[in-house]
């Protein structure tokens, strides 16, 4: 027989039926020992990969493989996540009008604080002057060494990448790595889903039946985290060399410094205003940034992102909506490192940039850092996209920061994803629908245990 129930009564009966689980007496999950913890192993095998590239430098190299292998099993699962979160959420809302009010303030929100850190990144770099003295002739580059990066940021423009966006079949979206093609297609679905009333019903019930299954999927990957993490840190080690920080050393630390200074102030502010407090956030999301910490990827993280945000008190549709796109739109350490590194590089090479220069330079990066979205190494090809654009600043002084960039990028990623975390809190709570008591209670442990977080268990019955 036809089930004729609406998505809104299906989900009214699922949360009584919640609620009257709840209600019973569970058993405390077990306790276990501290290396049974995801964090603490990813955080062994980060350590493990730094004195393995450190002092067999060879071996470490030969681990890249290891890093490459889970982040392409992550990226593997990435579609899915995205598409069953959106349409799920967009279809069970059945409000078309909140969808559209969701993703106004969601770039509302990018376009402030992408150009706060732009503008935090060229004040510090101003004061700090990491380049300063350094007295480099731009004739004496080797701008061989970053002809690929110039070549891609060539290649990137705006129409060209709108155009990017729809993809060639529907079917191909989720086949593309494009996290904005799968947001695309999955928006557009939805909202179809939605529009079908209750005939879409059982397609929604499927849907979510499949959800469960890719998040038990997302678990099983992450339990490979470590062996990740281990690989990538130690090919980077190996590669680059600890050595190679103490030449650009004052570029790496003001750079870790101001985006230590936009994470626990600008976003600590931000949480504080939201009512949570962005240590406790941080500390909620170990896992996930010790993993990309080691990956230097901030993707190898997203499914767990988006599982755990919601699991935080944070509406299914606005996680959807928010996380992928802000991957694309809110990158904040990209941000900061673009205006220091342009400034770095001027320094060194002598030239004196005025304030019109200045703000020219911002004004580009503004758009640019759009434009590279989703490219891989886009923070690079994104800084390569803003000097050509700038003709003051020489594109071949990029080699000057070449060795450093790998290591410059685990911070790029980290301030990132961190920024996402609090923008998906932010809007959620400008809707009304953020869920503080939740967040407490995920964040301090108090939540029952899920299968679906690869750091927790299921409590026994």
């Amino acid at each position: 027989m036809k089930d004729s129930r609406s998505a809104g009564t299906l989900g009214e009966e699922m949360t009584m039926r919640h609620v009257q689980h709840s209600a019973e007496p569970a058993m405390p999950p077990k306790s276990r020992a501290w290396w049974q913890h995801l964090y603490a192993q990813v955080l062994i095998a980060i350590i493990a990969g730094v004195l393995l590239g450190h002092f067999a430098p060879q071996t470490g190299e030969a681990m890249k493989p290891l890093g490459d292998a889970f982040i392409k099993l992550v990226k593997m699962i990435i579609a899915p996540v995205i598409f069953l979160t959106i349409v799920t959420g967009i279809a069970g809302m059945r409000d078309l009008a909140k969808i559209g009010r969701v993703a106004g303030k969601a770039f509302a929100y990018f376009i402030f604080f992408s150009t706060l850190a732009l503008i935090i990144g060229m004040i510090i770099g101003n004061v700090v002057q990491p380049g300063a003295g350094l007295n480099i002739d731009p004739a004496t580059l080797d701008s061989s060494a970053v002809a690929d990066y110039a070549a891609k940021a060539h290649e990137s423009s705006i129409s060209g990448f709108l155009l990017g966006i729809i993809p060639d079949t529907m079917v191909s979206a989720l086949t593309s790595g494009s996290i904005l093609q799968v947001l695309f297609v999955s928006v557009l679905f939805g909202i179809s889903l939605a529009l079908v009333g209750e005939r879409g019903d059982r397609i929604l019930s499927v849907l979510e039946d499949i959800s469960t299954i890719v998040f038990k999927f997302v678990s099983l990957i992450m339990r490979a985290a470590p062996i990740g993490a281990f690989g990538a840190i130690a090919f980077t080690i190996g590669a680059y060399g600890i050595g190679t920080l103490a030449n650009l050393a004052e570029l790496v630390a003001t750079f870790y410094l101001t985006a230590l200074v936009f994470v626990l102030g600008v976003l600590g502010i931000v949480a504080r205003l939201c009512g949570f407090s962005i240590f406790r956030l941080i500390s909620y999301l170990k896992v996930e940034l010790l993993l990309v910490l080691g990956t230097s990827s901030s993707e190898s993280a997203l499914p767990s992102l988006i599982e755990k945000m919601e699991r935080a008190g944070c509406p299914k549709t606005v996680v959807g909506l928010v996380v992928p796109t802000g991957y694309s739109f809110n990158l904040d350490g990209t941000n900061i490192y673009m205006t220091l590194a342009a400034l770095f590089i001027a320094q060194a090479t002598g030239i004196e940039l005025t304030l019109g220069e200045q703000i020219a330079l911002l004004s580009v990066a503004m758009i640019s850092s759009k434009g590279a979205a989703g490219v891989t190494g886009a923070g690079f090809i994104t800084l390569a996209a803003t000097l050509s654009i700038v003709p003051s600043v020489p594109v071949a002084g990029m080699a000057l920061i070449l060795g450093i960039d790998r290591f410059m990028s685990e911070c790029r990623s980290l301030t990132n994803f961190i920024g996402n975390a609090v923008a998906t809190i932010v809007v959620s709570r400008w809707e009304g629908n953020f869920d503080l008591a939740q967040f407490q209670a995920a964040t301090s442990g108090e939540l029952p245990r899920i299968d679906q977080d690869p750091d927790l268990t299921v409590p026994e019955k």
